[in-house]
């Protein structure tokens, strides 16, 4: 039997997914939480097999407290059932220990496969999803890449700089609040070493030379 978890901070949406979780044979929920924090003790106390996880919760989203579950036990699984399919998601959640990444406007019998197929170690994608995986591994380098201390999110945010985006663009185009922009921002000026956007801007440029 396996033993699942929910972490969503929709009750509506939980009761969705538990609704499905109860006709399942083989599966039964152990526990729910609605926001980061409560996700990563109730793991940690209940040991499931499986962790349905969203990304955006109160406190820890859903990409920290993955990181933090599997930092402390390895072995439970984290699937991301989610509304979020940008690259920068997929990427993140995969790079924090997740094994699967679906979305929330999946079909039943999808959500079920992805659920067995993350517990028995395989890894799994949405067909959306998996189809932007490929578009990403295939496409031609960055010059950002030549930048290898950044994350991917900081390249992101860099990349959305030098096409001329404000802070304000950026918090939109991304879904982050404007602090968080701010807060990337200063990592990358850090570890470019330079002192504001236009001097961000001016290094990447020069690698075009």
């Amino acid at each position: 039997m396996l033993r699942i978890m929910l972490a969503d901070d929709h009750p509506m949406f939980r009761e969705g997914v538990r609704s499905v979780l109860d006709s399942a044979e083989g599966m039964t929920l152990v526990g729910e939480a609605s926001n980061g924090d409560e996700v990563v003790r109730l793991a940690l106390e209940l040991q499931p097999d499986v962790v349905l996880m969203d990304i955006r919760m109160p406190g820890l989203n859903g990409i920290e407290a993955t990181t933090r579950i599997k930092a402390s036990n390895p072995a439970i699984h984290v699937l991301i059932l989610t509304m979020f399919r940008d690259d920068a998601s997929v990427i993140t959640a995969m790079k924090a220990g997740a094994r699967g990444y679906i979305l929330k406007d999946s079909e039943r019998e999808d959500i079920i496969r992805a659920i067995w197929a993350v517990a028995s170690g395989e890894a799994i994608f949405s067909g959306d999803v998996a189809a932007r995986m490929i578009d990403y591994a295939t496409r031609p380098v960055s010059r950002l890449d030549a930048f290898s201390d950044l994350t991917y999110r900081e390249k992101e945010v860099l990349g959305l700089v030098v096409e001329g985006c404000s802070n304000s663009d950026i918090s939109k185009r991304l879904e982050l609040s404007p602090k968080t922009v701010s807060n990337y921002l200063t990592n990358i000026y850090n570890k470019l070493q330079v002192a504001d956007r236009a001097e961000a801007i001016a290094k990447v440029k020069e690698m075009e030379v």
